[in-house]
């Protein structure tokens, strides 16, 4: 049952990341790949706190699998921000790039001091 809970809930994170991924860039339209970043730091939050809920509350596993593998590896999208690195090329890649990585890496570890029991 996991692996098709983890299926749809990948199905479910990638349909999410289009809609937000397209509502941004209605509303603020511009070479800047903001909605990628917005999207790859939001879903490492949301999975530090995810990992911080297993490694530090005793949840299930298989949440972190289903919520963790299938639906935000569905939300983030990591081979776009690479992409778009490319893309933008020059000074503003290199920043693009670097506010990504320190972006997603800060967010998880937010995720998981937040959730962390000392």
């Amino acid at each position: 049952m996991i692996p098709i809970l983890t299926f749809l809930a990948g199905a479910v994170g990638a349909v999410l990341r289009f809609l937000v991924d397209d509502a941004c860039r209605r509303r603020w339209p511009g070479a800047f790949p903001g909605p990628t970043f917005a999207i790859n730091v939001t879903g490492s939050l949301a999975m530090g706190l995810i990992a911080g809920m297993v490694m530090f509350h005793g949840a299930d596993h298989d949440w972190q699998t289903v919520i963790g593998t299938g639906f935000l590896g569905g939300y983030t999208t990591f081979s776009t921000s690479v992409l778009e690195t490319v893309r933008t090329g020059g000074r503003r890649g290199l920043v693009y790039a670097v506010l990504t990585l320190g972006g997603s890496v800060g967010a998880c570890a937010v995720g998981l001091a937040v959730t962390y029991v000392g």
